[in-house]
Order: C-alpha cells, then sequence, then structure tokens
C-alpha cells in the first residue's frame, strides 16, 4: 500500500459511491423502477384487469420482488463478512459481486414491453442489487482505515455525497440523450441516441446497459488506489472458521448493549428510507399520474439535495457526531411520509384542491428534496454510527451484521406496501407503513449510546 497515497486511497473509495450510486438512482428509484410498474401494469391491463387495480398489482410484484433479494441478502451478508474477515481478504468479494452488478444491470435491457416477464425483469433486477448491495458492505468496511476517528463523519458524508452527484450525472446523461417524452423526445428536445424506438421502450430500457457500463468504467479508480494489505500468513476462505466466529460475535450481541439498539434501530428507519426509494417512482407514476420524464426531473432534484446535504450532514456529524443527525433525519423522514401519503391529485391531506391544480406536484417535488436532504445525510452517518459501535478488528463481519439489520427487515417495508396496497386496492394507502417504521426506529435510538460502548 506504500505506494499509493492515502488521499488517493481515499478518492479511489470516494469513486465506489460514484460507480455505484447509479443503480438506487437509475434502476431501484427513477427509470427503471416505473418503467417495470408501468409495463406490468399495461401487460396486466391488457388481459383484463381495471387500471386502478393492475397499477396496484404491479406495485405489490416489485414489493414481493424486492422482498426475495433482500431476504437472500440478510442470510448472506453477515456470513460472507465474517468469511473476509478471517481471511483478511475484502477485494476478490468487491470482485465477485461487481460482476454481478454488471450483469444484473445489463440484463434489464430484455425486458421489452411485448411478451413482457415481470419475473424475468425481477431476476436480472434482483441480480444487479444483490451485487451492488454486497459490495457495498466489502466497500464500506475500508472506511476506518480512510483517516483519523475524528475524520471519518466528513470523509463518509463527503463519499456519499459525491456518490449523489454521480447519480446526478448518469440520470441527466439518460434524461438529455435517451430517455423520450412524450413527444418522443428528450429532455433537450433531441431524438433518442443510436436510433432507441421509444414504441419498445428502448429509450428507458436502455438504463440497464448504461448503469453496467458506468459501473464498469469508474470501478477503474477504486481498483487500483484501494490496496489492502496482504492477508496474514495462514489465511484462507475458512467458511467453517468464519460462521463459528460470526456466532460467537451474534451471542455476545446483549453484551454489548448499544450496538444491538444501533442494529435494531437502523434496521427499521433504513428499511422506511429504502421503501421511500424503491416506491417514489411508481408512486408518482400511478398516484400523480407522472411520465418516466417528470419522475427523472423530480429524481435530479431530489439527487442534487441528497448530494449537497450528504457533504452539510458529513461537517455536522464531525461537529456534533452522527447520533443528532441520524435523530432530526429521522424527524424530517417521518413528516415527509405522512406528507405523501395525504397527495392525491384531487386533495391534499383530505382538502380538496381545484381541478388542475398544480399544488399535489408542488408538494411531491418538496417531499422529494426532503427525501434527498435527509436520506443523504442519515445513510452517511449511519455507517460511520457503525464504526463507534463496531469491534475495529471484526469490521466487515460488523458492516455485514449492519446489512443483515438492514436487509432482515428489507423485506418488511416492500412486503407491507405490497400487502396494504393489495388490501386497500389503494397504492396512496400502500405507503403508510412507511410512517411506523420511522417511528419505531427513532424510539429505538434512545438506548444507543453515541460514542459506543467504549464511550
Amino acid at each position: 500500500m506504500a505506494d499509493v497515497t492515502l488521499k488517493k486511497r481515499i478518492w479511489g473509495w470516494y469513486f465506489f459511491d460514484w460507480a455505484s450510486q447509479p443503480y438506487n438512482t437509475l434502476m431501484l428509484t427513477f427509470i427503471f423502477g416505473p418503467y417495470f410498474g408501468q409495463t406490468a401494469a399495461e401487460a396486466f391491463m391488457a388481459n383484463g384487469m381495471g387500471e386502478q387495480a393492475a397499477e396496484a398489482q404491479a406495485q405489490a410484484l416489485w414489493g414481493y420482488g424486492l422482498t426475495i433479494a433482500g431476504l437472500m441478502i440478510a442470510l448472506l451478508a453477515p456470513i460472507l463478512g465474517s468469511v473476509a474477515d478471517t481471511s483478511g481478504r475484502r477485494m476478490p468479494w468487491i470482485w465477485i459481486f461487481s460482476a454481478l452488478y454488471v450483469v444484473g444491470a445489463w440484463g434489464c435491457w430484455y425486458t421489452a414491453p411485448e411478451d413482457f416477464s415481470a419475473t424475468w425483469a425481477l431476476v436480472f433486477f434482483g441480480m444487479g442489487l444483490i451485487g451492488m448491495e454486497f459490495a457495498t458492505i466489502f466497500t464500506n468496511a475500508y472506511l476506518p482505515t480512510m483517516g483519523p476517528k475524528e475524520e471519518l463523519g466528513r470523509i463518509s458524508g463527503s463519499g456519499w455525497g459525491f456518490g449523489y452527484v454521480g447519480g446526478v450525472v448518469a440520470l441527466a446523461i439518460m434524461l438529455v440523450f435517451f430517455q423520450a417524452g412524450d413527444e418522443g423526445r428528450t429532455m433537450l428536445g433531441l431524438e433518442p441516441l443510436l436510433g432507441l424506438d421509444p414504441a419498445t421502450g428502448a429509450d428507458t430500457r436502455v438504463v440497464g446497459p448504461l448503469t453496467a457500463l458506468w459501473y464498469a468504467v469508474f470501478m477503474i479508480p477504486f481498483f487500483l488506489w484501494v490496496k489492502e494489505a496482504p492477508p496474514h500468513e495462514g489465511a484462507h476462505y475458512r467458511i467453517g472458521e468464519g460462521l463459528r466466529d460470526l456466532w460467537q460475535t451474534i451471542k455476545g450481541l446483549p453484551r454489548h448493549p448499544s450496538l444491538l439498539a444501533y442494529l435494531g434501530s437502523s434496521m427499521f428507519y433504513r428499511d422506511a428510507l429504502n421503501g421511500m426509494y424503491t416506491f417514489g417512482g411508481i408512486y408518482a407514476l400511478g398516484v400523480l399520474d407522472w411520465s418516466i420524464m417528470e419522475v427523472g426531473i423530480f429524481g435530479i432534484l431530489a439527487a442534487i439535495s441528497g448530494a449537497v446535504f450528504a457533504w452539510i450532514g458529513g461537517l455536522a456529524d464531525r461537529r456534533f457526531g452522527p447520533m443528532p443527525v441520524i435523530v432530526v433525519c429521522c424527524v424530517v423522514l417521518i413528516f415527509t411520509a405522512c406528507l405523501i401519503v395525504g397527495l392525491s391529485p384531487e386533495a391534499v391531506f383530505g382538502m380538496p384542491v381545484a381541478e388542475g391544480s398544480s399544488l399535489p406536484d408542488v408538494l411531491f417535488y418538496v417531499a422529494g428534496l426532503l427525501i434527498g436532504a435527509a436520506g443523504g445525510a442519515v445513510q452517511s452517518a449511519s455507517r460511520n454510527m457503525l464504526t463507534k459501535q463496531a469491534n475495529p478488528e471484526r469490521m466487515t463481519e460488523a458492516f455485514g451484521l449492519y446489512a443483515l439489520s438492514g436487509k432482515a427487515t428489507t423485506f418488511l417495508a416492500p412486503w407491507m406496501i405490497a400487502v396494504t396496497t393489495d388490501i386497500t386496492n389503494n397504492q396512496r394507502l400502500g405507503i403508510t407503513p412507511l410512517i411506523a417504521l420511522f417511528c419505531i426506529g427513532l424510539i429505538m435510538l434512545i438506548w444507543v449510546k453515541p460514542n459506543g460502548e467504549s464511550a
């Protein structure tokens, strides 16, 4: 590692956030997720289902698909993290899951509306999502090695902000050069590049290859500059030893009540935040009748907000610590979830608005800015909080448990939204479980020591 300066190493680590963020921004939230919801709903309507029921069914199906992917991540994350810590090797895992990311993202190209298969669309999307999540676990585990402990909050915030900027740039490229609006032209009035035909959804499906290529190119600085120390003598990928170490850690969690409470708290508020990200675009399409182009513009504003406030949150983290940042963000997100549930084209919190009023759309834009701001800051502060709670010698395992706590209930928000949507047959009411999840996460922070057990 002597031939790479610390500054280069930090920038290499930042580039993972830049490279991977488009999966969240383009695939999960603002382009492919809404495309899936729209295309699946049209397929259901073609088979005789009513419009509202079809849109609700598409949202539910998306939720069930994410549930399955979340369960797989939850089961494997702490195991692989423990094995990596036991072996002293993280980088080979990052290569493996990076390949899964690229293959899954690229595969989403093969989801044309003609003979649309929701199953294959979810399989490809799930592959990429699993690759992204596992690669994130192993790269996050490098955070404690990026600088002095008192600077980790700022470094985490800057990295998260840099990642959001990457998401904004990728989304802007998508909207300017590829995604067609109602008139068949992009945001700047151009025809989609490469002769992509909007009638076949090609202008939208290209988001898969674009996301895959973006990741492959911008991971180069990471692999060049983030070097890991040679494994200790005799280190091997001993799965049995890794599992035993993991079991000892899990058994010991009750002796570390602050870490246990933090894993539980973050489990709920991160799950609720992921629910907002995951269903925001589908909600706007189904409830407010937006186009994918409008959802994309909404995404740019939310991502810019996320970049700015991830950086500001990093500075606040350095000044006050991660706990106040997390608390303020949770309160903001509870308010935002209530705002979203209260919006429809005809009314705001049950109060009718004039036909054609722009107020619901304006308020949804405000909600997007709040989600971006609070979401960026809380995620940055959350990963720094874990470095204060966890054993430095078992950091990958700790981030595996962090992923487990996030994914053990990652199925919960999509499942609760899916079930609530199914029961009520109403997309707007389907979002209400997120409010309860945020509240539970906020309450559980009472038992978390801001600087961990050693403080």
